[in-house]
């Protein structure tokens, strides 16, 4: 008996100190750097990818946090500004590679980096958490008391940072002009699950307890759901997703083998925006695949133009 005891209580230390090593991964991502991007033979700033960009780094902070973007000028003085959020395990670094299809449409764009990643200090809360940030973001950008006539915002965020956008955009419509979801789904465990089996980690019996902790004693729950209206919706993005207002375009790739490409299309059909598939497209690849990066600036593209006749007929968003 003393025996059975003590593998049993083996078991549970062993299986306690498995849930507190997923957290810890799941809340503290592989940091993407000046450095990392340096030593990997690619832009670390908007200025290396083209010196003709011009750019200034700036904090801004936020639930006690300073968080670290970048402020880019772009050749529409009166254009949108573009707000991009990067995904689990990227920064604002990834906005880069996505910056062709912007800058003749944008005024600005922000890229910044989310808590726990880049050079922003803090956790990564999973998508708990930030979307705060990103409307303190944009209340930097746009006041609620300012008057109509002022700047209009574009969210951009791919993976965890389309869902922040997602939620950023129900809960202060105002002044959102449109939104671009790339490679969004609908509830954490699923891309967090796919991460784990991807890096060939056990998660079985691991995660759900995890994630609980992440939305429980890490601060999220009731609070959160108060703090971000509406206060009766779930992590759900695709009940998110109903209480948008303004055009959302969704690219998934056919392949995402972390967001299931349904995730993306339920979150189209929600806010009734429109889900453009990129065919081989995978969750990572998107723009860094020839093929795949063509299709998706030609949606971006398309999109952008689009807002920028919803301006010229009905005047700016409001």
């Amino acid at each position: 008996m003393g025996l059975v005891l003590l593998l049993l209580a083996g078991l549970v230390c062993a299986w306690v100190l498995g849930i507190v090593l997923t957290l810890g991964m799941l809340i503290r991502p592989p940091r993407r750097t000046y450095a990392t991007a340096v030593a990997r033979g690619r832009p670390g700033d908007p200025g290396e990818r083209s010196p003709a960009l011009a750019f200034e780094s700036f904090t801004f902070s936020s639930r006690g946090r300073r968080l670290c973007a970048w402020d880019i000028r772009c050749r529409n003085p009166g254009g949108p500004v573009v707000i991009l959020s990067h995904g689990w395990g990227d920064s604002r670094i990834g906005a880069i590679a996505r910056l062709d299809p912007l800058l003749p449409h944008a005024s600005r764009i922000i890229a910044w980096d989310l808590p726990g990643h880049g050079d922003s200090p803090g956790c990564c809360r999973l998508g708990v958490h930030e979307p705060l940030d990103l409307i303190t973001l944009i209340e930097i950008i746009r006041p609620s008391d300012t008057p109509s006539t002022s700047v209009d915002i574009v969210l951009w965020g791919w993976s965890l940072g389309a869902g922040v956008s997602i939620v950023a955009a129900a809960a202060r419509a105002e002044g959102i002009l449109g939104v671009i979801a790339e490679s969004p789904y609908r509830d954490v465990k699923t891309p967090a699950r796919n991460v784990l089996r991807i890096y060939r980690l056990p998660h079985f019996g691991l995660l759900g307890p995890a994630l609980a902790l992440v939305g429980g004693f890490l601060g999220a729950g009731a609070r959160w759901r108060r703090a971000i209206p509406p206060a009766d919706v779930p992590f759900d993005r695709v009940s998110h997703a109903a209480y948008v207002r303004c055009p959302v375009l969704v690219l998934h790739g056919e392949r995402d083998e972390i967001s299931p490409l349904d995730d993306g299309r339920q979150i189209a059909e929600s806010c009734r925006g429109q889900l453009v598939s990129i065919s081989g497209g995978r969750h990572n690849t998107l723009w860094t695949d020839p093929q795949t990066r063509q299709s998706c600036a030609i949606s971006v593209e398309e999109f952008m133009r689009t807002l920028a006749g919803t301006i010229d007929r009905h005047g700016r968003g409001g």
